[in-house]
């Protein structure tokens, strides 16, 4: 099995003993990503929306340094302080993916890395010439 570790600097560094992604194979496993600002590794600031933007920026950039895009996540998971901003995920995800949708799941949890409301990891499947991408 081939396997090669993601890094980019277009997304918060790991804050732990982790890698922003893991490749193996044509299978990217991107760890979990909070509203940090790559540049400062402080939390965004501003609302729900805000924050839950920049976790799909911050998801989008680890997925390109792989060779692939957000397209590509074939299971997405959510972590969520509030479950009541369920109904705003679905709102802000609608301005990253096109159908067909990820297999996804959100989870209500008691807390969060750095205090943060929202946290998402993924899986994402390359195929053609994106598998074979190096970084």
């Amino acid at each position: 099995m081939s396997r090669e570790i993601i890094q980019t600097d277009k997304a918060p560094q790991a804050i732990g003993t982790y890698s922003q992604a893991v490749k193996c194979n044509n299978t990217v496993y991107m760890s979990g990503q909070i509203p940090l600002v790559p540049e400062t590794m402080v939390l965004a600031e501003g609302d729900m929306d805000v924050q839950i933007t920049r976790v799909f920026d911050n998801l989008q950039a680890v997925a390109e340094a792989a060779g692939g895009s957000l397209q590509d996540i074939a299971k997405l998971n959510i972590f969520l302080i509030d479950l009541n901003n369920f109904a705003l995920v679905n709102e802000v995800m609608a301005r990253y993916f096109e159908k067909p949708y990820p297999a996804r799941a959100a989870i209500g949890v008691a807390s969060l890395p750095k205090g943060a409301e929202v946290e998402m990891d993924a899986v994402m499947e390359l195929s053609g010439d994106a598998a074979n991408y190096s970084y």
